[in-house]
């Protein structure tokens, strides 16, 4: 398969290095090579944390600036940040679900309105899928299913190539038996909001 770039960024606590297990597991079960570079950042709970994954025939997990074929951000602030890795080819995937950090909440920094965030985000990428994770997680009985229901709507995208069957497999083989029912309802929440939430904005 041709070589595709992937970046996640979240905030610590959110899943990140699951999404990336389950990413990793599918793309094995689906015979294509992958590569991930080390979690970046402050993984305790708040820090902001990223992944680099690359499928194909690549000799490097390296994403530089503008290089970027998909962003999945699970903090719409942090999908901001992220977007100097992004071009007019970019696809993004970000949860709408703020998650403030401390600057804000003590009352020295300003949180951006979600609605200009996107904005923002449009005026660099070619479609963007702006979804409220946590609601979904919320319904799928979890708040902490938000990753899982960002893959659904990362899978939906197709760009990965992985079928949704695969995918389903991989958080069977990630997933601890007492969270797999919660985990794949998420996954369908996600997968059937991507179908409705898709924009191409260039």
């Amino acid at each position: 398969m041709e070589t595709i770039r992937l970046i996640i960024v979240a905030v610590g606590g959110q899943g990140n290095l699951l999404a990336s297990k389950v990413l990793g597991e599918a793309a094995l079960i689906s015979g294509v090579p992958v590569r991930m570079s080390e979690i970046h950042g402050m993984a305790q709970r708040g820090g902001v944390v990223e992944s680099a994954i690359v499928f194909g025939d690549a000799t490097s997990s390296i994403i530089s600036d503008a290089e970027a074929d998909i962003l999945l951000g699970f903090e719409p602030v942090e999908t901001l940040r992220a977007l100097n890795r992004c071009s007019k080819e970019t696809q993004v995937i970000t949860s709408t679900a703020t998650v403030p950090p401390f600057t804000v909440s003590i009352g020295e920094g300003v949180y951006p309105e979600v609605d200009d965030v996107k904005r923002l985000i449009r005026e660099k990428c070619a479609s963007l899928v702006a979804i409220d994770a946590m609601a979904l997680a919320k319904e799928a009985g979890s708040p902490k299913s938000v990753n899982i229901v960002l893959l659904g709507a990362l899978i939906q995208n197709g760009s990965l190539g992985f079928t949704k069957e695969n995918v389903e497999e991989a958080i069977k083989r990630r997933t601890k038996p007492a969270f797999l029912d919660m985990n794949l309802n998420a996954f369908e929440l996600g997968y059937k909001a991507a179908q409705v939430y898709t924009e191409k904005v260039s």
